[in-house]
């Protein structure tokens, strides 16, 4: 395999594994969940079904979407288009949920820390894709 095969397989790999992660919080109790809440410094989580629900339901999306990765991350070349595809949706996102933490006044390391990093490893993604496929021809 190529270096720049190897390098997006393991990219996606990596990404696709600290998005598994996300499994947790589904299934964690709520009592860890408040817990974190204010640790991160952001007060007291907020009680009702919409909240249990959106941070079960966002939690589980990052586990699919991290196990997306995992599979497209095995076989690059095969993949190929739908790595690329999910690359593009990382930027989108990133740019996206950075916009929503300015707008949310969420603390700087959080923001610093979510969505540019979604926009930094997408364009890695779509630049190792790129030469997977000129490797390729």
């Amino acid at each position: 395999m190529r270096t720049a095969a190897r390098t997006l397989g393991i990219l996606c790999r990596m990404i696709g594994a600290v998005s598994l992660l996300a499994t947790l919080a589904v299934f964690m109790p709520v009592s860890w969940m408040g817990w974190c809440h204010e640790r991160l410094g952001l007060g007291p989580l907020p009680e009702g079904p919409v909240v249990e629900y959106l941070a079960r339901s966002v939690s589980a999306f990052y586990a699919l979407f991290g196990a997306m990765l995992w599979i497209v991350g095995g076989d690059v070349r095969r993949y190929g288009p739908t790595i690329a595809c999910l690359a593009w949706f990382m930027i989108v996102f990133g740019v996206v949920i950075t916009g929503v933490d300015v707008s949310l006044d969420l603390p700087v390391w959080w923001t610093v820390l979510e969505g540019p990093p979604l926009v930094a490893l997408g364009g890695a993604m779509l630049v190792l894709q790129a030469r997977v496929r000129r490797e390729a021809s």
